[in-house]
């Protein structure tokens, strides 16, 4: 059956762990596909799927009537879109969907330039991480105008389920909500672990006991899993964990909100990210900081 966005070019900029499992999706699903990376080499795999690569990013820009971004954080994405005159090239009429996680602010203030040349945007996060994105099953977070939202819910169908949730904006604080709450219960279920070796019980038997009762969670099943297999290789990095930390606690703060239990956790992060290497963790790494502080 012919996707209703089979006639319309898509334009995907940023190939890291999620872009790269993402933009798959699209190919598959017969969209015309042009991508684009900082590092050429990571755009192999789509070219040989089908994707187009472009050379630089006014050539990616230039016809597209949706350009999605996928990247590491706030200053990337402006760097992305306004670093150079490639902005220029988007096609008046097309939307700019940005499913980085990056501050509010800077989504609505992207948002209000991009309107000056009649381009339309969406902030789009995702959540569900590099196993959510590979099936094609992220749970996405989208702020901008409802007209724009239902004009691009097909083609964000692909990679997840979208929720319109406001304007613009809207997206990215629904993405750190989300982040209080992931990063607020890894570290619960790392203080779990930990709680159960001291009583000298099998961390392994209790994660298994406690899925199904009300302690039980997506965070629970996967995170404790790694926690019990000592399987940090990074699907939710921790310094990214952090970095969206730090936003809803500076947010939160404009805002006159206290967030004490975020707070903590975010202590706990920083732990982590303290070395490159615990940075590059994924984010259930922070179990070994808590062992770390019980000297286990």
């Amino acid at each position: 059956m012919e996707h209703s966005w089979s006639n319309r070019r898509v334009a995907f900029i940023g190939l890291g762990h999620m872009g790269a499992k993402m933009a798959p999706h699209l190919v598959s699903a017969g969209i015309p596909l042009t991508v684009w990376n900082r590092t050429p080499a990571k755009c192999d795999p789509l070219r040989d799927a089908g994707a187009v690569v472009a050379e630089t990013l006014a050539e990616a820009f230039s016809g597209a009537d949706a350009v999605v971004l996928s990247l590491a954080n706030g200053d990337v994405v402006d760097d992305v879109l306004f670093g150079s005159d490639a902005w220029k090239h988007l096609r008046e009429g097309s939307t700019v969907i940005d499913m980085s996680s990056i501050p509010p602010p800077v989504a609505t203030e992207h948002a209000a330039r991009l309107a000056t040349v009649n381009v339309r945007h969406l902030d789009a996060p995702v959540s569900g991480g590099t196993s959510g994105a590979e099936a094609g099953a992220l749970a996405i977070m989208a702020g901008g105008a409802a007209e724009t939202f239902n004009d691009c819910a097909d083609l964000l169908r692909v990679l997840g389920n979208p929720v319109h949730v406001g304007p613009s904006g809207a997206g990215q604080f629904t993405k750190l909500c989300n982040q209080i709450i992931v990063g607020v219960t890894l570290t619960a279920v790392s203080e779990a672990m930990v709680f159960a070796r001291a009583g000298g019980a099998d961390p392994a038997a209790v994660h298994e006991a406690l899925l199904g009762g009300f302690a039980d969670s997506c965070i629970l099943r996967e995170h404790g899993q790694r926690m019990v297999d000592r399987n940090f290789a990074p699907g939710g990095v921790a310094r990214n964990q952090l970095k969206d930390l730090n936003t809803a606690l500076a947010v939160a703060a404009d805002a006159g909100v206290s967030l004490p239990v975020t707070d903590i956790a975010r202590g706990l992060f920083q732990k982590l990210c303290e070395t490159p290497e615990g940075a590059e963790l994924d984010h259930a790494a922070v179990l070994t900081v808590v062992e770390q502080m019980n000297q286990m």
